[in-house]
């Protein structure tokens, strides 16, 4: 039985599970902000622990391939970064990794938003942004955020 669930584990199913599950939850933060069913699961370590579950996956694979320091290639320059995506387990971690960053920044933003009293459709407008754009959406939040706690802060 394990095995059989272990075959359906494949690179692609994790990407298409990942990239199609995080979904539902990035709807929730746009269509119910400031829902209890959201706070529970986007405010939650629920998403965090699953999306992790799949990294640890991953990391143990590419350890029980004998290729786990190929990943710190990265910092080698920007050739050790191409070689570590071209590597799919390796590329899919960081996909993982960019989901779970992009989601709790996604969080952050509707709870501030909320703090500030900021018009949902400028929040919509920032979780789209950083749904699809990560650290732009972020951005552009922030900006916009100046204008509505009327101060600029670096650090909350």
């Amino acid at each position: 039985m394990i095995n059989n669930l272990l075959n359906l584990l494949t690179l692609e199913n994790i990407y298409l599970i990942a990239n199609w599950g995080i979904v539902p939850f990035w709807l929730l933060l746009i269509v119910l902000p400031y829902h209890q069913l959201t706070n529970f699961f986007i405010q939650s370590i629920i998403v965090p622990l699953l999306l992790g579950a799949g990294y640890i996956y991953l990391s143990y694979n590419i350890y029980l391939d004998g290729n786990i320091f190929s990943a710190f290639e990265l910092y080698r320059g920007l050739d050790g970064l191409y070689s570590v995506f071209s590597n799919e387990s390796l590329l899919l971690i960081f996909w993982l990794h960019f989901l779970a960053i992009s989601l709790f920044a996604g969080a952050w933003i509707v709870r501030d938003s909320k703090k500030h009293f900021i018009p949902k459709i400028v929040t919509i407008l920032s979780l789209l942004l950083t749904y699809f754009t990560g650290p732009i959406g972020l951005v552009f939040y922030w900006f916009i955020r100046i204008f509505f706690a009327k101060k600029i802060s670096f650090n909350d």
